[in-house]
């Protein structure tokens, strides 16, 4: 076992890795990052869900997912409906225990779609703000996504507005 200062390094790495292989839209090192049966040693064709080595991902406004089918494809669908993201991280927190690791972070998430018309290079960029849960599991080739929760923030009122007036 390595010194938990190191660890906290390599997980804040795995983490790094995650949200730029996002950006970049590179599926195959999304992919990668993402805990296998494999990785601890369950015969790849199982998949029951009470297993504990069944990934997890919530997107906002999503269902639960399981599963490295399910939370695969739901990373293919964005990546595929999505021309820019980019994600700037803050409120970063890094937690180890043995060979499971928390990180808490904020996703300040910056997104563009599809170009409106012809000429254009994007369409209007959105800004969202989502906190995040991702537990890694250490493996022999590293620390592996095991589960990603993600929730939006709801937006404060403005100072003044009064909750009672009708609409």
């Amino acid at each position: 076992m390595s010194a938990p200062h190191t660890d906290v390094e390599h997980v804040e790495a795995a983490n790094t890795a995650f949200y730029e292989a996002l950006e970049r839209g590179d599926f195959e090192e999304v992919s990668s990052l993402w805990l296998t049966p494999g990785d601890l040693g369950v015969d790849e064709s199982y998949h029951d869900p009470a297993d504990t080595g069944v990934v997890s991902c919530v997107h906002p406004g999503w269902p639960v997912l399981t599963g490295r089918g399910e939370v695969l494809r739901s990373y293919a669908l964005i990546m595929a409906n999505t021309d820019y993201i980019q994600f700037f991280l803050t409120d970063t927190h890094v937690s180890v225990t043995g060979d499971t690791a928390v990180v808490t972070c904020t996703e300040n998430i910056l997104s563009g779609g599809p170009a409106p018309e012809a000429g254009e290079e994007l369409g209007p960029l959105v800004g969202q703000l989502v906190v995040a849960t991702n537990v890694f599991r250490r493996t022999r080739s590293g620390w592996k996504l095991w589960s990603h929760h993600a929730s939006p923030v709801l937006a404060e009122e403005e100072d003044g507005e009064d909750d009672d007036t009708p609409a």
